[in-house]
């Protein structure tokens, strides 16, 4: 048999199918075709990862891609395919007043797979200086719950924000109506959790299966309460089936709360970027290297496989085609290896932490062909450059500014 992609000689780690081991993979057009320990047979293309991690491909589950349409759109599509990231998912830029705009020019010409979660605000997150559930004529559960069925190939769930400035004076209302249009829509809710509406109060309005994102801020209202021990009722949480998201952003990872929440034995389910056009580089580079801040804290590297593959494909309910090497599944793979030195990672405090491994990307394959971080070098720099003009163009002097508003 003549395949068309060979990828020979990896330590495989696939927490879906509990591979963890040296195998071969082989690729017929878009799909995987066999995983074994040894693959016999002629190939298009033969690429030897002697020495290297290969997974599924990661999936970020949080990040802001709706670029030019949005306050904090980033135009993510090459930095995807240079990182391992084969899936990404927006959280909530269009609501579904602009969903059409964001299927047409952002999901359309990519060719990273683009997602998104629905706002339950309407005009998603189209003005970031204004909170956009402050205002509750926003709120649209019927809307939203269709936008999500008709399009079901593009819409994973419901995005609610509940932080003071995005709500006001409305607590956990805009809570309440996501989780209508989540049940309406049969999908999770991802509720972004910050300071100014009690965390208790918002864990109690979630069902089990929905996601609450940023566990490891540092602005209050978060997991750990006013002490250094996990409140109950995220524990609580946890056992009623609630996840669990890092959602990094430029705002929302803080190291201590990490360190305190993990000596607790409290682990994120997922690990997502939330990365976004004042985020990138300035906080956070990828999904890789939000990972490799919680591998420098002692997180196991095939836990950090996991919750960037199988979990984060289970928490979007795409586990039957997404996060796995299965033979017959899409053929999304990324390729690491792990350098060994000395580095400083930063949390969004800009507080460091030293750490001695770094997860390197090699190579991406997206529905069976074949990207490498050299190649995209150069257009990378080019997403990255207009996004950031953009956001100046936007922001002007106030950039910081509306930063702070992102938290």
């Amino acid at each position: 048999m003549v395949y068309d992609l060979l990828l020979k000689n990896a330590t495989v780690i696939d927490p879906a199918q509990n591979l963890d081991g040296r195998f071969d993979v082989a690729v017929d057009g878009d799909r995987i075709t066999a995983v074994a320990p040894s693959i016999v047979g002629e190939a298009r293309q033969v690429v030897d990862l002697e020495g290297k991690i290969l997974t599924p491909g990661w999936i970020d589950i949080h990040a802001h891609i709706f670029a030019g349409f949005t306050t904090w759109g980033f135009k993510a599509d090459a930095l995807c395919l240079s990182t391992g990231v084969t899936t990404i998912v927006d959280a909530g830029s269009p609501g579904w007043a602009n969903f059409l705009a964001f299927k047409e020019f952002i999901v359309e010409p990519a060719r990273t797979q683009m997602l998104t979660f629905v706002h339950i605000s309407g005009i998603g997150l189209t003005y970031g200086p204004a909170g956009e559930m402050t205002d509750m004529r926003y709120a649209a559960p019927e809307q939203t719950a269709f936008v999500i069925q008709e399009w079901p190939d593009i819409c994973v769930g419901v995005k609610v924000r509940q932080a003071a400035f995005q709500v006001g004076d409305n607590g956990v209302e805009p809570l309440r109506l996501a989780v209508e249009a989540g049940r309406l829509s049969g999908t999770p809710v991802m509720v972004h959790i910050g300071a100014g509406v009690a965390l208790p109060d918002v864990l109690a309005g979630m069902r089990p299966g929905d996601i609450a994102t940023h566990c490891y801020q540092g602005h209050g209202d978060h997991i750990l309460g006013d002490g250094t021990e996990v409140i109950a009722e995220v524990w609580q949480a946890r056992e009623r089936g609630i996840l669990f998201d890092l959602g990094h952003g430029g705002g929302s990872f803080n190291f201590e709360v990490a360190k305190r929440a993990l000596a607790n034995g409290f682990v994120s389910d997922i690990i997502s970027t939330d990365i976004h056009s004042s985020s990138f580089e300035s906080t956070v580079q990828s999904l890789p290297d939000a990972a490799s801040k919680l591998l420098n804290l002692g997180i196991d590297l095939r836990d950090i496989v996991r919750q960037t593959t199988a979990a984060a494909a289970a928490s979007i309910h795409r586990d039957d085609e997404l996060g796995t090497l299965r033979p017959g599944t899409i053929a999304d793979l990324a390729a690491f290896e792990i350098l060994e030195g000395e580095y400083e990672f930063f949390d969004t405090h800009r507080q460091p932490h030293p750490g001695s491994a770094l997860i390197s990307p090699v190579l991406t394959v997206r529905a069976g062909q074949v990207y490498r971080p050299d190649d995209l070098r150069a257009e990378v720099e080019q997403e990255a450059r207009r996004s950031a003009q953009t956001i100046r163009a936007i922001a002007g002097s106030n950039a910081a500014a509306l930063q702070q508003l992102k938290q």
